[in-house]
């Protein structure tokens, strides 16, 4: 067992608007307790008007870290799958959301981090330092990352090719990534909608977790990584062909 010592936290001295955009952020009492309050609104808005039915709960990790990646084809998936979580993970529950979105202006960057626990990438210029950075936060510390391999969401609501950015984080590590499959969210809200719309079923069906620990950190490693990780999610849809071998 190791000696347990008192650390400060990484972001400490850091300028508010730095802060926020920090991969390093660290919630303090008071964002915990809104994000608290905000993830209980949420649950309650999903269930009562999308009727948000989560089946497999039984395959999320006991513990984090771990990966929760899935199809992306609206604003409500991050949503969707924090909320599948248990409440005692909420404080370590990070979306990986697009930079160039949800930190551009100040007070969507203040809602993103404060009331999301959001991390940023920004797309344009995420490289290899940007996800040391993550990967870091994430094999270093008790996290759940909620992340879209896509990138970007779905115009026409179909699922499109996974990135090799999932590789980059958990290439040679043995953290778990949980494939998970949203059905209906994109019929609620759309990309260009500024509202959901209420009435639209949602379902979200979580997989078996797998881990990489073998795979190579290398460009073909993390292809690969992407590759079987977008298989493990389209079999998660209910349009999938039915198989007969084990996935």
């Amino acid at each position: 067992m190791h000696d347990w010592k008192l650390q400060p936290a990484r972001d400490l001295g850091l300028p508010l608007s730095e802060r926020l955009r920090s991969t390093h952020r660290e919630s303090g009492t008071g964002e915990l307790l809104a994000q608290l309050a905000w993830w209980g609104a949420a649950r309650s808005y999903l269930k009562l008007a999308h009727r948000v039915d989560v089946i497999g709960q039984a395959n999320l990790p006991k513990v984090p870290p771990f990966v929760l990646i899935a199809n992306h084809s609206s604003h409500l998936d991050a949503l969707v799958l924090a909320t599948a979580l248990p409440g005692r993970l909420r404080g370590c529950v990070f979306p990986i959301v697009a930079g160039d979105t949800f930190f551009e202006t100040p007070a969507v960057s203040l809602f993103a981090a404060t009331m999301l626990n959001a991390l940023p990438l920004w797309r344009k210029r995420a490289g290899r330092h940007e996800m040391a950075d993550l990967r870091e936060r994430l094999t270093g510390g008790s996290c759940v990352f909620i992340l879209f391999p896509e990138g970007t969401r779905s115009r026409d609501g179909a699922m499109g090719r996974f990135k090799p950015g999932l590789g980059m984080l958990v290439a040679g590590t043995n953290v778990p990534v949980v494939p998970c499959h949203l059905e209906g969210a994109f019929s609620a809200m759309p990309p260009g909608s500024n509202w959901p719309r209420a009435g639209q079923r949602v379902r979200a069906r979580i997989g078996t977790p797998q881990t990489y620990g073998d795979e190579l950190e290398s460009r073909q490693g993390w292809e690969r990584i992407a590759a079987d990780a977008e298989r493990r999610v389209r079999t998660l849809s209910p349009d999938a062909p039915v198989s007969t071998t084990d996935q």
